[in-house]
């Protein structure tokens, strides 16, 4: 299956731009590039769209080029935002794109044995020696400031009158046309794949290939765009409780990485599999199957979690998050070692104590659950103590339950269980 017939039956392909790129996708070992902003030192669930474009690219036997945006990121880009971003000084900048590298050499293969083999290049290597009337002359006069102001991503902040938009800004079309202009001469990139908000500006890039080299096969140059995915609430994917869901295992943990998928709505999860996934339709169809015979289960959400994990972090990550739910909901918490044990409940409430007043009346449970937020009051905490509805360290305990040092798994932590889901991890120092 080719590049375009591959996004195109997970429903991701959103349009193509210029005339003949089926054809020019038939040769193998074609060369497209895809640009990244080093805004943050790491990357989003939402940027990993963008990556598998090249991920696909690269399994369709073509070589990718991943651009990060050392240059460009000076600028920012307008698309998709409502104000101006805030310019990073040069250190920032250079961090994240080290930072950044390091997910996207995980993802993509690198390995110069082979012919298809993924490069990666900073666009502050060549934007960073152009003078001001070198880009007006060669660049600036190939673009038409009407056509300019009438791309959406300049129109919709042109309309904002609050905000409105800066030269600066305005400006960073320019540059991404050069960028492509500039991989086309030296790299032989004939095709620029992005996000369909992207299209006018490759559009852009290929226009001012074709007026420097001409029309013809030395000349010819081609966009792809993949849809804009979006949650079927509209919230933009990769948001959890208005927190950016990281790549990287130091930004959001393997467990939580893993959660996040776990728990993906029924009305996005099978899309999400055609989206974020490798796994083949025959594969597909038949998880989708077992969901909808037994949505319970979550067999999708957990096809899902389990892919994009060990995609991600690996097997071995994979298999101690699985390791870690199992611990969880088995009740048997006292496996979990330390790291994993703060992984799993960096998100779960808790509160500090004082570590001399164990094996007291005041480490009673009784007197301790009203101030977790597993109890609103003693009345309801001994309620919930006598309905045997609380465990301590995945253990069901009496109502008269007084905690001691040797509750306390590795030095510090009691955690404490309501029913089946409610937890509060007790900290003691």
């Amino acid at each position: 299956m080719n590049f375009l017939e591959e996004l195109s039956w997970r429903g991701m392909l959103h349009q193509t731009a210029g005339q003949g790129v089926d054809t020019h996708l038939q040769t193998p070992g074609r060369v497209a590039y895809c640009g990244f902003d080093p805004t943050a030192d790491s990357l989003t669930v939402g940027n990993f769209i963008a990556i598998k474009m090249l991920m696909t690219w690269q399994r369709a036997g073509h070589k990718p080029i991943v651009l990060m945006g050392g240059g460009t990121g000076r600028i920012g880009d307008p698309s998709g935002r409502d104000s101006e971003r805030q310019l990073l000084d040069e250190a920032t900048i250079e961090s994240n794109i080290a930072r950044q590298r390091q997910v996207l050499e995980h993802l993509l293969d690198f390995d110069p044995a082979k012919p298809n083999c993924a490069v990666i290049v900073n666009n502050h290597d060549w934007l960073g020696k152009l003078g001001f009337i070198d880009v007006l002359r060669d660049v600036g006069k190939h673009f038409s400031v009407n056509a300019m102001i009438k791309k959406d991503s300049v129109a919709e902040r042109l309309n904002n009158r609050e905000q409105g938009i800066s030269y600066t800004e305005f400006s960073y079309m320019l540059l991404q046309a050069y960028d492509f202009m500039h991989l086309n001469r030296s790299l032989g990139c004939t095709v620029q794949v992005a996000g369909s908000d992207q299209y006018g500006n490759i559009v852009g890039g290929m226009d001012l290939i074709r007026r420097h080299r001409g029309e013809g096969d030395d000349g010819a140059s081609f966009g792809v765009t993949n849809k804009l995915l979006t949650l079927s609430d509209g919230q933009k994917v990769g948001k959890s409780a208005g927190n950016a869901v990281w790549l990287s295992a130091d930004r959001t943990s393997p467990y939580a990485f893993y959660q996040y998928w776990f728990n993906v709505d029924d009305a996005d999860v099978i899309k999400f599999l055609h989206w974020f996934t490798f796994l083949d339709q025959a594969a597909i169809e038949a998880i989708a199957a077992d969901h909808e015979s037994e949505p319970h289960r979550r067999h999708a959400q957990r096809a899902l979690a389990r892919d994009m994990t060990a995609l991600l972090h690996g097997e071995d990550a994979l298999r101690a998050v699985e390791n870690a739910n199992e611990a969880l909901f088995g009740g048997d918490v006292r496996a979990l070692d330390a790291g994993l044990l703060d992984e799993v409940f960096a998100d779960v409430p808790n509160s500090e104590h004082d570590k001399s007043l164990l094996g007291g009346e005041h480490a009673s449970l009784a007197e301790l659950l009203p101030e977790t937020s597993l109890a609103s009051s003693r009345r309801q905490a001994r309620e919930f103590l006598q309905n045997g509805a609380v465990s301590v360290n995945g253990e069901r305990v009496e109502a008269d339950r007084v905690l001691t040092a040797d509750d306390l798994l590795h030095g510090r932590t009691v955690l404490v269980r309501r029913g089946k889901k409610n937890w509060h991890a007790l900290r003691w120092s």
